[in-house]
């Protein structure tokens, strides 16, 4: 299924444009001023690191790629955009702004970044200026950001509702993803190391590990226990068990995240281990719909997955004893999912409204990082996972629940490391789509 976000463009920026005025009126400003971010050095060396666009900044426009860049947002006229095009005969110089959303700006072009000044509002102190301390512009960083608070409590807070032409965007992004994660399980299959298989990755999604929304986790048997493992052997170990990837891609400033699990032997008890994780992410899945608590389905994923446990021998108590006592910590020990959209986790997972305030995570659960109720529109991810990580293992043989699990039974499964399975999910007024098995069923 291909999708095009380009008609849906105008009706986005309509949106963004009314909670921009909101945002701004909450806060007393006139203007709201993003600057795209700037390049950063790593000390006592001329090396840059890996530049990130501010996020806020391609919540407008689809531009990754393009430090020094600034946007304007006053309300009743068109948003105008400061586009850094230099001379520069040492790097390649951004294209002129194309395609289909030019049109909807403003544009003025610049050669140096300091002339962004000169078409920035005159007073800042009118301004809501959303960046990075170091994208501070004109004599003495006179022009820096300021980050109101009432501001960005209502941007990130309503952020969680994604656009239409946003969905589609995350579409896009899962697409590049899922063929990625393809190359992968072929990697994998062949016999490659974890660091082949993070490039045939990489080639298949056409993205550098630079552009990928977040670090590949590659993990070949006992690694996949760590929860983000990003070593990458040279070397594949012998024998071997088990994979685990969780990877994403990027789309015009939007990420995907996917994690799947394989196993060598398709006739394996981590094999039957893996089917049964995914039924349960399966079951989860069907209740992402409008009005459900997150954190309840976070509690309905402990308990599900004791219950996987406890049949396939590793636990020797009821699941509902196992989530009590927290012995199903020791094998799930992150939360459930998060808000997914322009950051890979996406801001206000913990907000209680537009004005402020936060929604703590079940006693017990402190690694949630989503407690907010689903609503449409929300894009969000669905990753139960069990693991057999030695440090968590070893906490739980010397406490008090050290024989409620059969240690047989853990060490047969400890060389494969662990199960994730992740999928990104769209919250509607109906039944939810994911966009992940979606991208895989095409």
């Amino acid at each position: 299924m291909t999708s095009d976000p380009a008609p849906l463009y105008a009706a986005h920026l309509a949106t963004m444009q009314l909670r921009a005025e909101t945002a701004l009126e909450r806060g007393g400003f006139e203007h709201l001023v993003i600057p795209s971010g700037t390049v950063h050095y790593q000390l006592f060396d001329d090396r840059d690191y890996p530049y990130a666009v501010n996020p806020h900044f391609k919540a407008w426009v689809p531009l990754t790629r393009n430090p020094g860049s600034w946007l304007v947002v006053t309300p009743g006229r068109r948003p105008r955009l400061v586009y850094l095009q230099p001379f520069d005969y040492w790097h390649v110089v951004p294209e002129a702004p194309s395609g289909y959303w030019p049109e909807h700006f403003d544009l003025v072009v610049i050669r140096q970044p300091e002339e962004a000044s000169r078409h920035l509002p005159p007073d800042a102190a009118r301004c809501a200026i959303l960046g990075e301390a170091q994208s501070a512009l004109g004599r003495y960083g006179a022009f820096k950001p300021n980050n109101p608070q009432p501001v960005l409590d209502y941007l990130d807070y309503h952020r969680g509702f994604k656009t239409s032409y946003e969905i589609e965007m995350l579409r896009q992004a899962t697409q590049r993803g899922v063929r990625g994660h393809r190359a992968a399980e072929r990697a994998f299959r062949a016999g490659a190391s974890e660091f082949g298989i993070h490039l045939a990755y990489c080639q298949a999604v056409g993205q550098d590990s630079t552009e990928l929304p977040y670090n590949n986790i590659v993990a070949l048997n006992a690694h996949g226990a760590v929860l983000h493992y990003t070593e990458r052997d040279r070397l594949p170990p012998r024998p071997v068990h088990s994979f685990l990837i969780d990877a994403g891609a990027s789309f015009g400033g939007y990420a995907c995240d996917i994690t799947r699990t394989y196993a060598a032997d398709a006739g394996s008890e981590f094999q039957q281990l893996i089917d049964a994780v995914d039924a349960v992410q399966q079951r989860l899945s069907a209740g992402f719909v409008a009005g459900r608590d997150y954190r309840d389905l976070h509690l309905q994923a402990h308990l599900e997955l004791a219950g996987v446990l406890r049949d396939s021998g590793v636990l020797r108590i009821s699941a509902e004893s196992a989530v009590e006592s927290g012995v199903s910590a020791k094998f799930f020990p992150h939360g459930l999912g998060h808000g997914i959209g322009l950051q890979v986790h996406d801001v206000a997972g913990f907000a209680e409204s537009d004005r402020g305030g936060s929604i703590a995570p079940p006693d017990g659960h402190p690694h949630l990082r989503l407690t907010r109720k689903l609503e449409p529109g929300m894009v969000v991810t669905n990753e139960p996972g069990v693991y057999f990580a030695e440090l968590l293992l070893e906490e739980l043989r010397g406490g008090p629940h050290a024989n409620d699990v059969d240690w047989e039974r853990i060490d047969a499964f400890r060389p494969c490391g662990g199960i994730r399975i992740e999928d990104d999910i769209v919250v509607t007024d109906a039944d939810p789509v994911n966009l992940t098995r979606e991208a895989f069923a095409g």
